[in-house]
């Protein structure tokens, strides 16, 4: 068999995509809607778990599944668990797709403003996440990254400015995203982010808690805006 005698065909099936809504009490429903995405290999509950005590109690979240699942061992245990992450390097344009038309989704079932809209992404949906914000500049009020990377075809590819503002959060101790990289991403992401806040933390790769404060005060400065 040759290579000239293969041909690739693609078709589309529907996608079963899963998502957590935390609801508010009635009390406190003029809150944002914060939409968390996890990092690789984790799960929706884990990622609410975290994003509840960083936002704080006065904002409703829905916390979204990635679309591809993996096996993660388990010490001690019989039996693997199933995680879950966003994208890969095969035809990573089409996950990314797949990832702003999920938000997408879920803005509309909501029924969210777009002022009202706040992305919150831990790891490797930072940078999906900015590549949605520069793609639909309009879609959501501002874009949360912790712990995560600019997209690597930030200066080449068409993106558009963006109405939303955009609050980095990085840590010292950092193996993936060390503040040698991280220290150019205020300017970098001003390209198309004109309202960007960049804070660097102790710790290492994770959500820190002193994270909390800062994100509060910044969500407290969106929704009054």
């Amino acid at each position: 068999m040759t290579a000239e005698k293969v041909e690739k065909r693609s078709f589309d099936l529907p996608l079963r995509c899963n998502y957590l809504v935390q609801a508010l009490e009635p009390t406190r429903q003029n809150g944002l809607l914060v939409i968390a995405l996890h990092g690789h290999a984790m799960t929706p509950e884990e990622m609410l778990r975290l994003t509840a005590p960083l936002v704080g109690q006065e904002h409703r979240i829905a916390s979204l599944q990635g679309p591809y699942q993996l096996w993660m061992d388990q010490d001690n245990q019989s039996r693997a668990k199933v995680a879950f992450h966003w994208t890969t390097s095969f035809e990573a344009e089409h996950s990314r797709l797949l990832h702003h038309d999920m938000i997408l989704r879920v803005l509309k079932e909501l029924g969210a403003l777009a002022a009202r809209a706040v992305l919150v992404g831990f790891s490797q949906s930072v940078s999906l996440n900015y590549r949605f914000v520069c793609t639909h500049p309009a879609a959501v009020r501002g874009v949360i990254g912790i712990c995560g990377g600019i997209p690597s075809d930030w200066e080449q590819a068409p993106y558009r400015q963006s109405r939303a503002a955009a609050l980095h959060i990085t840590t010292r101790e950092d193996q993936y995203y060390p503040p040698a990289v991280t220290e150019r991403y205020p300017e970098r992401l001003r390209r198309f982010l004109p309202d960007v806040e960049f804070h660097l933390l102790e710790g290492p790769h994770r959500i820190p808690s002193a994270a909390r404060p800062i994100v509060q005060r910044w969500l407290e400065r969106l929704s009054q805006g």
